[in-house]
């Protein structure tokens, strides 16, 4: 989640010094063992992007907002690397320096909250203005992820969606119709490849966020709906060993070799600026591809359909911000949480994200029927169309079994070392053990 130690007027290069030093010190934060103060309301706050780079910008803007209507606080910005995130946030918590604030994303919330890095806000949310302004669903999928009952630990600010981009131009010069389905789907990839010419139908994810892109993929597919069997996992239900075989074949087939090490960042940048017809990702990379492409070279639609006509997705995580329990001057943090959720900030940070915003009032601003992704996203998602498989975000160990323990058994998979059914078997084994330990603990 560069620094500047205010952003008022600070060169450039002070921001990347500042965040060096902001991430070697103990700044305002402390260890998740302190409980904190309250504090005066004023004075400096520390406060952690989730998603520093890309992010970086509009945080700039409203942290130079915030700071005008209240010029007694000052905010110390630090942008860590979203592939960084969940390993920053775990080091500060073993060894001290956490911020105030922070970005936090349902997918490692569990995490967090087991360790007892978080303040719960709900208190602090039913005094607020932000109460009954905040979409309902997205604060239910925080409150869920948290797995402490009715406890919310972070505040929603936005929800992404996964989108299929296709490249309307290459579709058209085909002959293809839109990838709305998974067979039109494997159809184009198929078709769109020329690898003598470096052309391809598809991209395929197999460096840092592979897990989430695959899943996705294979209960679309199936058309499963359930992520849980009682307390067994779904993951390596026969259908979606099968389904796996398929998408995974894609491989070095209809996708360039390199895809194996490509994390997000390299892969819609491989999209964007070569011949690739079709991309994973979601509605965040909008905005490169307009960059890169122009509005009339590509498209983007939700999941494609599943072969029975029902859309079935994957849930997406749903991001927030965090207050700590270290905190030293809790209600300044509190009022930057406050004015970076309401209206207007949360439509801009979302309309510069091409995400869902939080917020009802800005879910209702022009910018998201004029932003195509992003409305019929939007529809997908509230209209009863979509079917959503719940990832279980509550275990405390669901990211390092998504990412880290599986990551490289994924690319195992892709060059044909281990089969579909013992990757999904090693992943569902160790996901009912994970569900098992979590509900011996008194849970669920």
């Amino acid at each position: 989640m560069n620094i500047s130690k205010t952003l008022r007027g600070r060169a450039a290069t002070a921001v990347s010094l500042t965040a060096v030093l902001a991430l070697g010190a103990t700044a305002c934060g402390d260890d998740g063992s302190d409980s904190g103060t309250e504090g005066s309301g004023k004075g400096e706050i520390t406060f952690w992007d989730n998603n520093g780079g890309p992010r970086t910008a509009i945080w700039t803007e409203i942290i130079k907002d915030f700071e005008k209507k209240n010029p007694d606080i000052e905010v110390t910005y630090v942008p860590i690397p979203i592939a960084d995130v969940q390993s920053k946030y775990d080091t500060a918590i073993a060894g001290g320096g956490l911020p105030d604030v922070g970005g936090v994303g349902t997918a490692y919330l569990a995490s967090m909250v087991s360790q007892e890095a978080l303040e719960p806000v709900n208190d602090r949310l039913d005094g607020s203005p932000l109460k009954g302004k905040l979409v309902e669903g997205m604060v239910e999928s925080v409150r869920a992820a948290a797995g402490r009952g009715d406890d919310l630990y972070s505040v929603p600010t936005s929800a992404n969606n996964g989108a299929l981009w296709y490249r309307t131009d290459l579709f058209e010069k085909a002959g293809l119709d839109a990838p709305t389905t998974w067979p039109k789907f494997y159809e184009a990839a198929d078709k769109l490849t020329d690898a003598k010419n470096n052309k391809f139908g598809y991209t395929i994810r197999g460096g840092a966020g592979s897990i989430a892109q695959a899943l996705d993929a294979i209960y679309g597919q199936t058309g499963i709906t359930e992520f849980w069997d009682g307390d067994t996992t779904t993951l390596n239900d026969p259908k979606n060993v099968a389904a796996l075989e398929k998408y995974a074949a894609l491989f070095k087939k209809t996708t360039p070799s390199a895809d194996v090490n490509n994390d997000f960042t390299k892969m819609v940048a491989q999209w964007d600026s070569g011949t690739i017809g079709m991309l994973s990702h979601n509605l965040g990379s909008y905005q490169d591809h307009v960059k890169a492409l122009g509005e009339d070279k590509f498209a983007g639609i939700p999941a494609p359909i599943g072969e029975g006509g029902t859309r079935v997705q994957v849930s997406n995580p749903v991001d927030g911000l965090g207050l700590f329990r270290s905190s030293k001057n809790k209600n300044a943090a509190w009022k930057f949480i406050e004015f970076a959720a309401s209206h207007e900030s949360n439509s801009k940070w979302n309309e510069s994200a091409g995400a869902i915003p939080a917020n009802t009032e800005a879910a209702k601003d022009p910018w998201i029927g004029e932003t195509e992704p992003t409305a019929l996203a939007a529809k997908a998602l509230t209209d009863g169309s979509t079917k959503i498989v719940d990832l279980p975000y509550y275990l405390p160990d669901w990211n390092n079994i998504s990412k880290a323990d599986n990551e490289p058994e994924f690319q195992k998979l892709l060059f044909g070392k281990v089969t579909a059914k013992a990757f999904l078997d090693k992943m569902a084994e160790e996901l009912n053990a994970a569900q098992k330990e979590w509900k011996e603990l008194g849970n669920g």
